[in-house]
């Protein structure tokens, strides 16, 4: 039987979500617990990979279990197992060929812009001290939507069979004491939100004009845009699947 799990993690204590040799990740915890709690090996097929020191308020993962179980039962016992950075928040059965990767329509993330110095959002959010002009950004990240090879974006050497993806939200808002960047896609490259926001963080100090994010988007040069920001300020917020990968959906 096939489960999609539900979870969400505080990604500073790991090397991100995929399993690595010699470094610690979401995917392994989550797959050791389970598999002791399943009493049966088990492999996690995760929505994608997030960066080391990534957070997630919503990641999906798909399992196959052997039989049938009780997902309350199981999310209650799997969160008495897990650390206290990560928790199980949902488990539901879906047809025998639902995929937590490529079976997803999008993906939305956050990023969270300190303009102020804050110790309560040292580990959450990045902190520019520099004045930002969020009208400016807006204008710069709307030059996203539309457009469709992201490749300036994208960390170098990495191996895709293409850079396009379908941007549908990019937009800066202002929350409270933070600025917060949201943006929705049917995929993401690696490296890419951060890349970005580090490009549009240069648009709102007025390095450049909004429009020059034409002329890096054209270029297909990762040299071109702006640096990566920190991890620690990066939310994966929600994943959307159709209906019919659910069981009997």
């Amino acid at each position: 039987m096939r489960y999609f799990i539900q979870l969400a993690f505080f990604g500073a204590a790991y090397h991100g979500w995929q399993r690595q040799p010699n470094a610690l990740s979401v995917q392994e915890v989550l797959e050791d617990c389970l598999s002791k709690l399943l009493k049966q090996p088990v492999e996690v097929v995760g929505a994608g990979r997030t960066d080391a020191g990534v957070h997630a308020r919503m990641m999906i993962a798909h399992v196959e279990v052997e039989h049938t179980v009780q997902t309350n039962d199981v999310v209650r016992r799997l969160n008495a197992f897990l650390p206290s950075d990560i928790a199980v928040q949902d488990m539901r059965a879906v047809n025998p060929n639902a995929h937590a990767r490529f079976d997803a329509t999008s993906r939305s993330y956050e990023y969270w812009v300190a303009p102020h110095k804050n110790p309560f959002y040292k580990d959450t959010a990045h902190y520019c001290k520099h004045p930002l002009d969020v009208g400016r950004m807006n204008e710069a990240a709307g030059l996203l939507l539309g457009h469709r090879d992201f490749e300036c974006f994208s960390k170098s050497h990495t191996d895709v069979k293409t850079f396009y993806c379908d941007v549908q939200e990019a937009h800066w808002s202002v929350e409270g004491d933070l600025l917060v960047f949201r943006i929705t896609a049917d995929r993401f490259l690696r490296n890419m939100v951060r890349a970005v926001v580090g490009t549009l963080l240069e648009v709102g100090k007025q390095t450049y004009p909004p429009a020059h994010v034409k002329t890096i988007l054209k270029s297909k040069d990762r040299s071109k845009a702006g640096a990566s920001v920190p991890a620690k300020g990066l939310y994966l917020t929600s994943i959307v699947y159709p209906n019919t990968v659910y069981f009997n959906g």
